[in-house]
C-alpha cells in the first residue's frame, strides 16, 4: 500500500483491468478515458442500454417505503412476492427517475464532454430523448460498449446477477437469476445519485401514505402531471425537481404549494413558477377527512452520520466519506468514485474527474502518500462540518476544483515524462461564466419584481 513515510502512495500492482459500474454519464466517460489509456474495461449497468438517469421508461417504480432514509440491502434475491417476469424486472432493475417532459436546466454548451461534441444546431435546452442519445452516442464513438475483461492478479471481486426470463406453458413466464463473477485490479464507481428515493421521516408522513396511497409519491415516481389536474398539491423539496415538476402541475393543478426549509443549497423561491405558493418547513402532517391537499409530491435528502477513517457511506447513503479529492478511496485508491460532488455541470464534471482517475490508473500521475491524503480530508471535514450536499458541494467553486487537480496532474506529467492533461476547455469556460451569470440574474430579486 505505499507506506506512510514515502512521497506517494504506490499501488500493489500494476493496473491493467478496471471494472466501471454503471453506464450513465459519469460510467461511460470513465469507461472511454480508461480505454485510452490502454486499460482493460469492463462495464456494468442495470439496464440494457446506456443512458443513466436520462433513459426514458414510462412504467413508474414501485413505492419504497415510508420512510425511507437508509438505503436498500445490497443484494437482491427472487421473493415470494415476485411470481412473473415484469415483476421480477420491477425489483431487479427498478426504472430510473426520468420523467416524459424531462429536459436539461444546464445549457448543452455547458454540459458536454470533450469526447463527443454535441451534433450541429443542437439546441441549448433539450429532450430527455436527445440526451440519452449523446451518452449512447459517446459509449459507440469510443468503444466503450460490449467490453470484457480477464485481469490476472486481481485485486477486486464482482458478483453479477442477470435476470434471464424462462418460458413457461402458463400464460406468465417466469424468471431466472443467472450468476457470474468478475475479477479486476482497480474498480470505478459511477452509478451517480438518484436511483434510491428518498422519504423523510416526518410526523405522520407513514400514517398520511397508509391512509391514503395513491396520493403521495416521490419525485422518481413522476412520469405525466396529467395525473394532478384539478387536485391540490403539494410539494415537499426546494431541489431541481421540485422546481421542474412544479412548473408542469402549476398550469393544470388547482393549486400547488411547496415547502422550503430555506436552507444554503435550496433554489430561491423567484425561480419557482410565480403560481406556486411557498410555505415553511412541515413539522408534521395530519391526516383529516375531506382536508386540503389532494396529492403530495417528495424531493428530499437527509443529513448524514459521523464515519471513521474507513466508511465509504454511511447508513444514511447521503454522504461519501474517507475519499482524497472526492475521487480515490484514501485506505485503498484502487477504488475510486465518479460520482459524488454536487452543484456542478455534471457531464462537464465527470469528464474531468474520468481523465483524471484513467491517468492515475494508467501511471501517469500519482497519489500523494495516504497520510498526506489523510490530512486533506480532515481538514476538509473540520472545515465543512455538516453532511449531505454541503460536504460535496463545488457551489461558485467548481472551476478552482478541477483547475487545482489539474495542476497537481500536469506537474507528475513532467516530473514523469508524459503529455500534461488539458481537460478544462476554454469554450466551456466561456459558456460556464455566461451560464453562472444568468443564474445571477435569475436570484437577484431586484430581477424579478
Amino acid at each position: 500500500m505505499g507506506s506512510q513515510g514515502d512521497d506517494n502512495f504506490c499501488f500493489p500492482t500494476t493496473i491493467k483491468s478496471v471494472a466501471v459500474i454503471g453506464a450513465g454519464i459519469s460510467g461511460v466517460t470513465s469507461a472511454a478515458y480508461l480505454l485510452r489509456q490502454g486499460l482493460n474495461v469492463t462495464v456494468f449497468e442495470r439496464l440494457s442500454v446506456a443512458g443513466g438517469v436520462w433513459y426514458y421508461d414510462p412504467t413508474a417504480p414501485p413505492d419504497p417505503p415510508y420512510p425511507n432514509e437508509r438505503p436498500p440491502a445490497p443484494t437482491w434475491a427472487p421473493g415470494s412476492i415476485h411470481h412473473i417476469f415484469e415483476e421480477a424486472c420491477l425489483a431487479h432493475a427498478p426504472p430510473g427517475p426520468c420523467y416524459n417532459g424531462l429536459r436539461n436546466n444546464i445549457p448543452t454548451p455547458v454540459i458536454r464532454t470533450l469526447l463527443l461534441d454535441w451534433p450541429k444546431g443542437t439546441l441549448d435546452y433539450i429532450t430527455h430523448d436527445e440526451v440519452e442519445r449523446y451518452i449512447q452516442n459517446i459509449a459507440v464513438h469510443t468503444g466503450v460498449q460490449d467490453r470484457n475483461s480477464d485481469p490476472a492478479s486481481p485485486r477486486w471481486t464482482i458478483h453479477a446477477q442477470t435476470l434471464q426470463r424462462v418460458a413457461s406453458k402458463r400464460k406468465d413466464d417466469g424468471y431466472k437469476l443467472v450468476g457470474r463473477e468478475w475479477s479486476f485490479h482497480a474498480m470505478v464507481v459511477a452509478t451517480g445519485r438518484y436511483h434510491e428515493p428518498r422519504i423523510p421521516d416526518v410526523p405522520g408522513l407513514k400514517e398520511w401514505k397508509e391512509r391514503f396511497p395513491d396520493n403521495g409519491l416521490h419525485s422518481k415516481a413522476y412520469r405525466s402531471p396529467e395525473v394532478f389536474r384539478e387536485k391540490t398539491v403539494f410539494l415537499l423539496g426546494d431541489g431541481v425537481s421540485a422546481l421542474d415538476i412544479g412548473r408542469e402541475i402549476v398550469s393544470i393543478a388547482k393549486m400547488t404549494y411547496q415547502s422550503s426549509r430555506g436552507g444554503k443549497f435550496d433554489l430561491p423561491a423567484v425561480m419557482f413558477a410565480p403560481d406556486i405558493r411557498g410555505v415553511r418547513t412541515v413539522d408534521k402532517f395530519v391526516i383529516e377527512e375531506g382536508g386540503g391537499i389532494d396529492a403530495i409530491v417528495l424531493s428530499t435528502t437527509v443529513p448524514k452520520e459521523e464515519a471513521d477513517n474507513n466508511v465509504i457511506i454511511t447508513s444514511d447513503g447521503c454522504t461519501t466519506h474517507n475519499l482524497y479529492k472526492d475521487l480515490f478511496y484514501i485506505p485503498d485508491p484502487t477504488l475510486a468514485f465518479v460520482v459524488v460532488l454536487y452543484h456542478a455541470s455534471a457531464f462537464s464534471l465527470y469528464d474531468f474527474q474520468a481523465q483524471v482517475v484513467a491517468r492515475v490508473f494508467a501511471g501517469k500521475a500519482q497519489l500523494p502518500n495516504q497520510k498526506v491524503m489523510r490530512d486533506e480530508y480532515n481538514e476538509l471535514k473540520r472545515a465543512i462540518s455538516t453532511g449531505g450536499a454541503a460536504f460535496h458541494s463545488l457551489l461558485n467553486k467548481s472551476v478552482e476544483y478541477m483547475q487545482g487537480i489539474q495542476d497537481w496532474i500536469n506537474r507528475d506529467a513532467v516530473r514523469l515524462g508524459h503529455e500534461p492533461m488539458d481537460a478544462i476547455d476554454p469554450k466551456w469556460l466561456q459558456s460556464q461564466a455566461k451560464f453562472v451569470n444568468h443564474l445571477k440574474d435569475q436570484r437577484s430579486p431586484s430581477k424579478n419584481h
